[in-house]
């Protein structure tokens, strides 16, 4: 039963959450250092399925393991790989659990989320970055901007976007009429699938749905479990209702399968391949009669991610911004730079040198060490992928100036590497990769024109790109040449790194739906509108006065 609401509240003023440096003989540094310490002295954790509040086993003899990608030999969570039954009774629980959550007044849904961000960023802000460093393999800074900042914002952020959407109503009403918009949610359940490579995705992607009334069934990614538990852990400790969201890792293609066949399915909110995607979208189609309505697919996928250099354009810093875009978190973010264009003066002229020399001095190792500014590769799929490019690359004659190898043995480290090709269209310039490994391609001064249009024309892709010029008429003309290249597009500054708030986040073509996770717009795609019209004044004839 729904409680009634006395007062139009407010929520308070959203800022971007302050994010901390972790410098040497810091509190920050200290406390993470032992938060780092104590969650390693648990592993391997046990993480179980969890439907209507209550943590179940599969009843298998086999689970799931999440391994340590900088010590493959440490099992960081073992988990419960859900049953078909264990699926379809999550499914049945978010459908029960969605009557009263919709109708809980919206400003109890929003101090659930509020608390669940003041609580990442301060009570487990360590906790989940530990989590995030040992089991992702990312490292401190990589950590804080992802799993503490990063996925605060998201909840703070949809909160406030939320309330100004519910806050958009007709602009007009006739003398005796009241006219408004009510902003249902779904009917049915939603289906969240999270990737591995950033904690705040895996948390947004049940969150933002859930903020606006909808039921959801999570499937964490299996190299992410143990993070995306804990964030589930905070979720019910801020007072989420069970039922709400569904924690159910397992087997991707099994579980996602049965949900999207399931006739009260009725979105998917997916970060993921470009090959899943696709095939859950034609699955999907298949599916439409049987639905109630027309499912809501809301995906961002992959990118094959540009910095085109204008001749203008300092060397120093855009080597910086470069160097930063292509191997921050190892490449692995669907916005890592991997196409790299640089007129042949300034390649001449010190950009290549600088390159190189920066390249090479980049450390890589266990995220626990300080000083490295890279980590491992994820798993051994992506470790063999990675250099396997690489190899391709060479086999084609493209030349590595630095990198070009990797070492399995005790965790997945691959070197950052940087390849030259006289081919714009090689192999490591249209497929992506997700790794550390960046490709350069030498034009002519002359056709920086020409090579805008290339940049658009290399790839399905259109996640993120970057113009670096100091000629403002270049500006201009690349970004007109480049608009429909990416969807995040940075002038003067490297391709990663979106905040939420700043510069909502999503891309076109094959990279997705471009819904823009970090935006307003991003929760429209979750709920249904209502018109509502009230009469005050009954009418005494049928007829019109065109009638007389």
């Amino acid at each position: 039963m729904s409680v009634a609401q006395l007062a139009s509240f407010k929520i308070p003023a959203i800022d971007n959450e302050t994010m901390k440096h972790y410098q040497p003989q810091s509190a920050d540094r200290a406390g993470l250092t032992q938060a780092l310490k104590d969650l390693e002295a648990t592993f391997p954790q046990s993480v179980p399925i969890i439907i209507n509040g209550e943590r179940q086993s599969s009843g298998l003899k086999s689970t799931g393991k999440q391994l340590n990608p900088g010590q493959h030999s440490q099992v960081v969570a073992t988990y419960e790989e859900a049953s078909d039954a264990q699926v379809d009774a999550a499914i049945k629980g978010a459908l029960d659990a969605k009557k009263s959550w919709e109708a809980m007044p919206w400003n109890d849904k929003a101090a659930i989320f509020m608390k669940t961000a003041d609580l990442i960023s301060t009570k487990y802000r360590y906790t989940l970055m530990a989590a995030t460093m040992l089991g992702q393999g990312k490292n401190t800074w990589q950590a804080e901007i992802d799993a503490a900042a990063e996925l605060a914002d998201f909840l703070r952020f949809g909160i406030k976007y939320v309330e100004e959407m519910y806050a958009v109503q007709p602009p007009k009403n006739s003398p005796t009429v009241w006219n408004r918009t009510e902003y249902r949610p779904l009917e049915g359940f939603v289906m969240a699938v999270s990737p591995f490579n950033f904690t705040a995705i895996g948390g947004n992607l049940p969150a933002a749905p859930a903020m606006v009334g909808n039921t959801v069934v999570w499937k964490p990614s299996p190299m992410a479990t143990l993070s995306n538990y804990i964030v589930y852990q905070i979720l019910e400790e801020a007072g989420l209702p069970k039922g709400v969201i569904q924690f159910v890792p397992g087997p991707p293609a099994e579980i996602v399968g049965r949900a999207v066949n399931n006739p009260d399915f009725s979105a998917l909110h997916y970060t993921g391949s470009t090959q899943v995607f696709k095939h859950l979208w034609k699955t999907i189609s298949s599916n439409l009669d049987i639905y109630k309505g027309y499912p809501r697919i809301v995906g961002e996928t992959g990118g094959k991610n540009f910095h085109l250099v204008h001749n203008s354009a300092p060397i120093k810093p855009t080597v910086i911004q470069t160097i930063r875009a292509a191997f921050e978190y190892q490449g692995q973010k669907c916005s890592a730079c991997s196409r790299l264009y640089v007129p042949s003066s300034l390649w001449k002229n010190g950009f290549e040198k600088e390159l190189v020399e920066q390249v090479n001095s980049i450390t890589v190792g266990k995220v626990q060490d300080w000083n490295h500014f890279m980590g491992p590769v994820i798993n051994k799929p992506a470790f063999d992928k990675i250099t396997g490019y690489i190899k391709k690359a060479q086999d084609v004659g493209d030349k590595v100036i630095a990198g070009g190898s990797g070492d399995d043995s005790e965790g997945y480290y691959v070197k950052p590497t940087v390849i030259v090709t006289t081919n714009p269209k090689t192999v490591t310039m249209t497929e992506e990769i997700f790794g550390p490994v960046i490709t350069v391609y030498v034009y002519e001064d002359a056709d920086f024109e020409k090579t805008a249009e290339l940049v658009d024309s290399t790839t399905t892709y259109a996640l993120t790109g970057a113009l670096f010029a100091r000629d403002r008429a270049a500006v201009i003309k690349g970004q007109a040449l480049l608009r429909n290249s990416a969807g995040n597009f940075y002038i003067n500054d490297k391709c990663t790194g979106a905040v939420v708030g700043q510069q909502p986040f999503g891309g076109a073509r094959a990279s997705g739906t471009n819904d823009k996770a970090g935006a307003p717009s991003l929760f429209s795609r979750f709920v249904s509108a209502r018109s509502i019209k009230e009469a005050f004044v009954e009418p005494t004839d049928y007829v019109y006065p065109s009638n007389l």
